[in-house]
């Protein structure tokens, strides 16, 4: 039987890095919509109530229940409840600046797209700016309406002053 891939058995050269003990997340962009998702409603009074509902279950079962069904003790300061809240917050901390990255980037491209477009609408605006300076210097050397009537009047007059001589 022929092996497939022989420089995986290979002794004298190194396997390679391990990386699979750690999950690789392959659609980076869905995780970050993810962690945007939670940031948007950890802030919700949708999400502070139900935590707070949840408390205050948590709370009173473990006080009113019977002392075979309560697995969190209120003498002991609702240990299990604590370290509950605790790891929500340690996760949810990390996913908030991990949302808050993400709008930065957005942010940053943003204005990096707005900077060119001023930019743009800048040079759109100097070049008009020269257009109209430019036409405006054309118009000072084309003869106006009346300038041209003056000259008309001043040629018949020549004219007339050429047929009488009389005059």
């Amino acid at each position: 039987m022929a092996r497939t891939n022989r420089d995986d058995n290979r002794l004298d050269s190194p396997k390679g890095l391990r990386t699979n003990f750690v999950p690789r997340v392959e659609n980076r962009d869905r995780f970050g919509r993810f962690t945007e998702w939670i940031a948007r409603n950890m802030g919700t009074p949708t999400f502070l109530i139900a935590l707070t509902m949840f408390c205050a279950v948590w709370i009173s079962f473990n006080v009113l229940a019977p002392k075979g069904l309560r697995f969190d003790s209120a003498a002991l300061g609702f240990t299990a409840l604590t370290l509950i809240l605790s790891l929500q917050a340690s996760y949810a901390a990390p996913l908030i600046l991990l949302a808050q990255n993400r709008q930065d980037d957005r942010d940053r491209v943003q204005i990096e797209q707005d900077r060119q477009r001023a930019e743009r609408n800048l040079n759109d605006t100097e070049y008009l700016a020269r257009e109209i300076v430019s036409l405006r210097l054309a118009m000072k050397d084309m003869a106006s309406k009346d300038f041209i009537r003056a000259e008309l009047r001043s040629l018949l007059e020549d004219l007339e002053k050429d047929k009488d001589p009389a005059v």
